[in-house]
């Protein structure tokens, strides 16, 4: 599959990049040790599983595998790319840039017969439009999924481009909703210090991401729309003269650790000894959701509900995004409200339909037609879902 001009093209290209690069001191990553996933040697290999082998070459970029919602789509490809016969090459940019703009170029050189990128930056279009121009000279295939990527600067620039991701303002618009009921269904509880209005703190992911901004944006506008139709005041930010009404994680990984940090600062100050506790939590993805309850528990609160569904402590409504297996046991346990569901599984599915038309040597979006697809963008939307105790599947 174009192995021999993919090899000529970016090795030309790599030698390129690096005179660019000034002093010659920088240098693409020779081997994935530094950024495969563990027990990869980052050269396609026969699978064991059921299915016919493929000497087809995938190379899989991840933007940072400690992401939990990531981590869960990478096992959902391993298996589904194994059951077709291919044995996925994974890489890991642990959140830089650099490292995986130097993964792809060395993908290429070592023959790579598609490339599969979890963009890591996403507040420019630079990155993703030097990925597609590198695909291009090689005539390989690329897919974007999950971390948006432009449309006519990335996507439409070349034929054998796709996106495979969710709608980003569905999940804030979900999470409003979700919020807006639960407050309007337990007000008085929530309202810890009676004063009738609801703080809240905001744990954005990351700057620039367009599912942290549309998260940010659409929880809190939604929900507000929901209490003030009722006759509610809005939510009320913990701390008034804060001049952003989020607090982000400066790395851009959506961490748990970041949101855990953040919460055992601000319980110094705001708690119901001073009568200015926080109220109400919500959280770009369950990651942090998981690093604000940690916080919470750890000076007694959301210790869960027992076995007649009794409250065990008192237990600040935290809402997050993903539905991950370990968000979902909180939420089973009453230790945390919500999530919206984006389907790790289905994310993957979606992206291996394209694999396998790749494989066939079918036009990448062909048999698309059950997926959501924008018009005019080879862009496929994959469906959020809310999943709460009473949605529990």
């Amino acid at each position: 599959m174009k192995k021999k001009l993919a090899l000529l093209l970016a090795s030309v290209m790599a030698v390129g990049m690096l005179a660019g690069c000034g002093g010659g001191t920088s240098t693409a990553t020779s081997t994935p040790a530094s950024g495969a996933a563990s027990g990869s040697t980052g050269t396609s290999t026969a699978a064991s599983e059921p299915g016919t082998a493929s000497d087809m070459r995938v190379d899989v970029f991840y933007y940072d595998f400690s992401d939990i919602y990531i981590s869960s789509v990478r096992t959902a490809m391993d298996e589904q790319l194994k059951a077709m016969g291919i044995e996925p090459n994974n890489w890991d940019a642990a959140g830089s840039q650099p490292t995986q703009t130097d993964q792809v170029n060395t993908a290429i050189t070592a023959g790579s017969d598609l490339l599969i990128v979890n963009i890591v930056e996403t507040s420019t279009s630079d990155p993703a439009k030097d990925i597609v121009e590198a695909a291009r000279t090689a005539d390989i295939p690329v897919i974007f999924f999950n971390r948006e990527v432009a449309d006519n600067e990335v996507i439409n620039s070349y034929e054998k481009c796709a996106f495979v991701g969710t709608n980003a303002p569905d999940a804030g618009h979900m999470q409003g909703e979700m919020i807006g009921k639960y407050l309007l269904a337990n007000y008085d509880t929530v309202d810890l210090n009676g004063d009738g209005t609801i703080s809240y703190v905001m744990f954005k992911g990351q700057e620039g991401n367009a599912e942290a901004e549309a998260r940010t944006q659409y929880a809190v506008e939604d929900a507000n729309a929901l209490l003030t139709e009722a006759g509610k005041p809005e939510l009320a930010y913990y701390d008034p003269n804060a001049s952003t009404k989020y607090l982000v994680d400066t790395a851009g990984k959506w961490s748990a650790q970041a949101a855990n940090d953040y919460m055992v600062t601000l319980l110094g100050s705001y708690n119901e000894d001073n009568n200015n506790m926080v109220e109400l939590v919500i959280c770009n993805n369950d990651g942090m959701a998981e690093g604000a309850i940690s916080a919470l528990q750890n000076v007694g609160y959301n210790q869960g509900v027992d076995e007649n569904g009794e409250p065990l402590s008192v237990n600040i409504p935290v809402f997050g995004v993903d539905a991950t297996d370990s968000a979902k046991a909180l939420i089973k346990d009453g230790k945390m409200v919500g999530s919206i569901k984006q389907d790790a599984v289905g994310m993957a599915s979606t992206i291996n339909t394209l694999v396998k038309n790749v494989q066939d040597g079918a036009e990448l979006m062909a048999n698309t037609d059950q997926f959501v697809v924008d018009e005019g963008v080879a862009k496929i939307r994959v469906p959020y879902q809310m999943y709460d105790a009473a949605t529990q599947e």
